[in-house]
């Protein structure tokens, strides 16, 4: 038997060739290319480990794992979304604080000074449809002219004229419309005396009235004064009697029907107050609000020293530029009176910072609070 088994296994090595020898290579020696694929397999398999090992470290909830539960997936959709809205808002915060206002100093003291975009010309005209307009304040020849006289309408309106000019201009221009929609007498405003400057200037020492009161002739009837009929003219100032004082801020034009009118014809003389802002734009006749124009444009004229000093100041300024260019006027509003009035703080000496609270305690003492 061990002869046989001998002789078999010198029979088949005899017979076997050396190619058949290479070919049919023994168990024991390794093969060389599949050591090198298996490399290259080991090699892929362990850098698609790692990578995906760095992925999950970072997102373990986005893997192909069935454990994990679709709650862990939603709190990292939730870290997903807080990164990119906290991205968001860095970049907001970052464009903003680049169209900011920047720091410009001035004279020794730290402003705020908004970037300024400037256009290729200041007075050019950024709407060019609104070159076609024309004025709308001139009295139409179509219009119906029906106006009674002073002692056949529904009796007298009053009002204090209050605040600067330009408020005072606006309250007159107010005063005629509402005198046109009850069909009214307007007796002639007053100017209130400012509690800050004293000033006692009345109507007549800025404004042309006899121009006042012939331009609107036949829009409304107006007079210089307070009929001679009403004797006791300080009732009209004082009792409330007299006073119609629920008008809210830019009523319409129906409000002064059905709730002012019916006192007027009652008492025959009422005031109106207060008086800034109770008439309202877009909720009364376009008729009406031609009428302002009028008022504004047309009816109150200055009188001649006034316009003269206004054309020296005019011609002034042109001479510096030695042009007939257009020019602007910038009033600052700093002074002691709007200062004070607007509790507004302000660069200066801490002297004139206990003035300026001294003063407001005294002008304005139910708003003043010490801080």
């Amino acid at each position: 038997m061990v002869e046989l088994r001998h002789s078999t296994s010198l029979g088949n090595r005899a017979t076997s060739s050396p190619m058949k020898r290479d070919e049919d290579s023994s168990p024991l020696v390794p093969d060389r290319q599949s050591e090198d694929d298996d490399d290259r397999d080991r090699h892929s398999i362990r850098d698609r480990y790692y990578s995906r090992l760095s992925f999950q470290s970072l997102c373990p909830y986005f893997g192909d794992d069935a454990r994990v539960s679709p709650y862990n997936s939603r709190i990292s959709l939730f870290f997903v979304f807080l990164v990119v809205a906290g991205g968001l808002i860095a970049v907001f915060s970052i464009i903003k604080r680049l169209n900011s206002p920047y720091l410009c100093e001035k004279e020794g003291i730290t402003l705020h000074c908004p970037p300024v975009k400037e256009r290729p010309s200041l007075w050019e005209n950024p709407y060019s449809a609104t070159t076609s307009w024309k004025p709308c304040a001139e009295l139409r020849d179509s219009e119906i002219i029906d106006l009674p006289p002073e002692n056949e309408t529904n009796g007298y309106i009053f009002i204090h004229a209050e605040g600067g000019l330009n408020q005072q201009r606006i309250a007159i221009c107010n005063a005629v419309a509402v005198a046109k929609i009850l069909n009214a007498t307007l007796i002639l405003p007053v100017l209130k005396q400012d509690q800050i400057w004293k000033d006692q200037t009345k109507f007549e020492d800025i404004f042309d009235v006899d121009h006042f009161i012939n331009y609107l002739k036949n829009d409304v009837q107006i007079v210089r004064d307070i009929p001679d009929w009403f004797t006791d003219k300080s009732e009209l100032f004082t009792s409330i009697r007299r006073t119609v004082k629920n008008i809210p801020k830019y009523a319409p034009a129906q409000f002064y029907i059905d709730n002012v009118l019916p006192r007027i014809k009652e008492k025959k003389i009422m005031a109106l107050k207060p008086f800034v802002d109770r008439l309202g734009y877009d909720n009364v006749p376009s008729e009406i609000n031609r009428l302002r124009c009028r008022v504004n444009y047309h009816a109150l004229k200055f009188l001649p020293d006034i316009e003269h000093m206004a054309d020296v100041l005019a011609s002034r300024m042109r001479s510096r530029t030695n042009s007939s260019n257009p020019y602007m006027a910038l009033h600052l509003r700093f002074e002691k009176g709007m200062v004070g009035l607007s509790f507004c703080d302000f660069v200066g000496t801490r002297e004139e910072k206990v003035k300026m609270a001294e003063y407001r305690k005294k002008e304005w003492p139910r708003r003043y609070k010490v801080t």
